[in-house]
């Protein structure tokens, strides 16, 4: 049976694709020697690895949690003249950091980068028959150079640092494409005028080739469009005749055929999907197709106990919305990761929000020089998850600190957050969360204040145009929509677990909690002024014990409790 083996990217999908998940031959480089010796060529692979979980994780069938500077990893795929005709595209959804992919002892590729996926062209390098697939990864949670996340830069884990996550992590695949083929896809909702602009990309410049587009809803066509293309890039606008806006909990999505035809002939297929929405900033509010919505939000780490960085199952991903859903959160904060493509897609399907995130910490945020270890990935990120209608914002940064004598370098703030804007100008963009703002579109504040009468006063005055803030003194309110994207955090954990980790005092009683939880949240929910929650957590994560459920995701609390979290949550809202 084959790990993982849904379709990795249900916004781009082929019929003739070939998931590549399961037993490879791997090998530790601790050395880090490994190119000198030509593992790619004849390598000492002395483990069993199942992919797509990284060696950390037990799924793995290694659970090796020291520091990992290197590994490698190998297998023979067998393919058919057939599948040759073509070009061949090899697919990776993330490998932790540093790749170079060979392909039978050829060098195929390589990317920098632990988060964003990638793909080769390799289709030169095949053979009918036995092919060998190498990739090297190499990984430096530790550089500075390197975003890394929640990932422990000690041996242990500690406080809300996590066990690390090496090499390869999402899927990897084939995908068996003709020789020009539709590169990418985006997609450009107008909800107002009840259309969608479609740009095209094909894989080389072309002449007197069209790609036909037909949207449809329920099964129903409402547009077709017949676009000819000259050159490698084309756009179209379909006009709707069935206009159905997605919305929270109300997901409405077309399906969406693109064929690249050629002189009458279909050439290369693509099937997709898109949402109906538009988000837009208006008098301190977010508005979703015109409304204010007041954003009930939960921080998802996207960590599990046996996979770390990769969900065990499709099925897990969807219950991490479900969970959240269940008690009152209408979406989440994807906390200093950014997740599968899959987690996205089920986040669609079900009209749940989310706001993007990079993985930030461990990445020396000190001098404008290190923009080029961070950018380019960042970018990728953003191009990748561009047409997902339930992703309704952006965020590079988080807790940008400044650390060891080193102050945060406000220009590299500033490039990031315009480079963002210029790859989507239609979304808000927070340059960071939670302090140190140098230009953002909502003002983010974390506020881990325990003491409900004490956080109350926090926001008393926000109406009148006086924002809290405790880094007041490096930015200041400029009457943006006000975000508190992190409070709560109380640790709830059994007694006898001594070495859990929380945000401030813990509540005694499980009654105490629920009315800690009901104070601090209504105190946000009734504010003039804030457009948006997020609370820690939704889950507990190895040692820091505050989620609202367990590590493996069972119920912390009665169902009383449960019940008080999801009334609270669930009020209306002053901006509403």
């Amino acid at each position: 049976m084959i790990p993982r083996s849904e379709h990795p990217r249900p916004q781009f999908v082929r019929d003739s694709w070939l998931n590549l998940n399961g037993q490879w031959d791997f090998a530790f480089d601790f050395s880090v020697s490994g190119l000198d010796r030509k593992f790619y060529e004849n390598g000492e692979y002395t483990h069993k690895i199942t992919v797509p979980f990284c060696p950390e994780s037990r799924l793995s069938g290694i659970g090796y949690t020291d520091f990992i500077p290197a590994v490698w990893y190998r297998r023979t795929v067998t393919l058919t003249q057939d599948q040759l005709m073509g070009e061949v595209l090899l697919h990776f959804g993330a490998v932790d950091y540093e790749t170079v992919v060979y392909v039978n002892g050829k060098e195929a590729g390589r990317h920098i980068g632990g988060y964003a996926s990638f793909s080769f062209e390799i289709g030169k390098f095949l053979q009918s028959g036995e092919n060998i697939f190498v990739v090297y990864a190499r990984d430096d949670t530790r550089s500075g150079k390197q975003p890394s996340g929640k990932q422990s830069g000690l041996y242990h884990s500690h406080g809300c640092h996590y066990t690390r996550t090496t090499g390869i992590w999402q899927t990897v695949w084939l995908e068996f494409v003709p020789k020009v083929y539709i590169k990418k896809l985006r997609v450009y909702p107008n909800a107002t005028a009840g259309s969608v602009t479609l740009a095209y990309w094909l894989s080389r410049p072309v002449h007197g080739f069209s790609i036909q587009s037909t949207a449809s809803f329920n099964g129903k066509t409402v547009c077709e469009r017949l676009t000819p293309v000259d050159g490698e890039y084309a756009t179209e606008t379909l006009p709707l005749s069935n206009v159905h806006l997605w919305d929270i909990g109300n997901p409405h999505l077309y399906d969406l055929q693109l064929r690249l035809i050629h002189e009458n002939e279909q050439i290369d297929k693509v099937s997709s999907y898109f949402g109906l929405r538009i988000i837009t900033l208006h008098d301190g509010a977010m508005c979703l197709n015109g409304r204010p919505v007041f954003q009930r939000l939960v921080l998802d780490q996207g960590f599990y106990p046996d996979g770390i960085y990769t969900a065990p199952s499709d099925a897990a991903l969807i219950e991490d919305i479900e969970l959240s859903m269940s008690i009152g959160f209408n979406g989440a904060r994807l906390h200093e990761k950014a997740f599968e493509e899959r987690f996205l897609y089920h986040a669609d399907r079900l009209g749940y929000l989310v706001w993007g995130e990079y993985a930030n910490w461990g990445f020396d945020h000190s001098t404008t020089a290190n923009i080029a270890q961070f950018l380019p990935e960042w970018l990728e990120i953003v191009e990748r998850d561009f047409n997902h209608p339930a992703l309704i914002g952006w965020c590079p940064f988080n807790e940008t600190w400044d650390e060891n004598g080193k102050r945060q370098d406000d220009n590299l703030l500033r490039m990031v957050y315009l480079a963002t804007k210029a790859v989507d100008a239609t979304r808000p963009v927070i340059d960071t969360s939670g302090n140190y703002h140098v230009i953002t579109d909502v003002y983010d504040v974390h506020d881990y204040e325990q003491d409900i009468e004490k956080f109350r006063g926090h926001y008393a005055r926000l109406k009148k145009g006086e924002a809290h803030d405790p880094h007041s003194y490096r930015q200041r309110f400029g009457g943006q929509p006000y975000f508190v994207s992190e409070y709560g955090g109380a640790r709830w954990a059994p007694e006898a677990d001594k070495d859990s980790w929380g945000y401030g005092n813990a509540p005694k009683t499980e009654e105490e909690f629920a009315d800690r939880y009901k104070g601090l949240t209504e105190t946000l929910i009734n504010a003039e002024g804030i457009c948006a929650l997020c609370y820690t957590q939704l889950y507990d994560v190895e040692q820091e014990k505050n989620g609202l459920f367990t590590y493996d995701r069972q119920k912390k609390f009665s169902d009383e409790t449960y019940a008080r979290i999801k009334a609270a949550n669930e009020q209306k809202a002053a901006i509403e």
